[in-house]
């Protein structure tokens, strides 16, 4: 199962200029839809006065989850070009926006084509790729008399803590690489009085 991805570190910005049209490139490291649909609904805030404001997205380390939209420009001309960019990139969880603004010529069916696909090219060229892995997020819940037990396991398998309460009983919440997760669980078992939460 795949579990490592290519995605963008942060935040992009590219341009490209045709016959008076402003196509702007914008591309986001996105996890999820809401993010997805926040962005949009701030970039069409942002960008009131534009014509069109086409995206393509693509989500998940399995890369199964993606969408083009043309908004408004004639079918496949926007969406399907910048979407073009993000496969042939092999990129996901990712977002790319091209907002238009139109400079009163047409560019015919072709043209645009090239504009969107050339407007998504630039801003991957000014954005920075990096190597990801899928993580799982696993809760665990244990007594004090075994919390050695357990940190020796953290020691050695080194998943991310993103949570960890030590009142009344012990609680953690961890993040670990999909593909060593089995091994994680599989160790965490053979602690005494140690239970797993609604895994996430």
């Amino acid at each position: 199962m795949e579990d490592t991805y290519k995605t963008i570190e942060a935040q992009a910005e590219g341009l490209y200029k045709e016959k008076g049209s402003k196509f702007i490139a914008l591309a986001f490291p996105v996890y999820t839809e809401e993010e997805i649909k926040t962005i949009l609904e701030d970039l069409r805030g942002k960008y009131y006065d534009a014509r069109h404001h086409c995206y393509a997205y693509r989500l998940g380390a399995d890369k199964l989850q993606f969408r083009a939209n043309d908004d408004g420009e004639p079918s496949s001309t926007g969406g399907k070009p910048i979407l073009g960019q993000i496969v042939s990139n092999d990129l996901t969880n990712i977002l790319i926006v091209v907002v238009r603004y139109f400079g009163g010529i047409k560019l015919g069916v072709s043209g645009l084509i090239n504009a969107y696909r050339t407007a998504a090219a630039d801003v991957l060229d000014h954005a920075i790729v990096v190597e990801k892995t899928e993580d799982e997020v696993v809760k665990i819940k244990f007594s004090y008399a075994v919390l050695n037990d357990v940190m020796r396991i953290i020691k050695e398998m080194e998943p991310v803590v993103l949570e960890r309460n030590f009142e009344l009983e012990c609680r953690m919440t961890l993040a670990l690489r999909r593909k060593l997760l089995p091994v994680l669980l599989e160790r965490m078992q053979q602690v005494e009085s140690l239970s797993f939460e609604g895994e996430a």
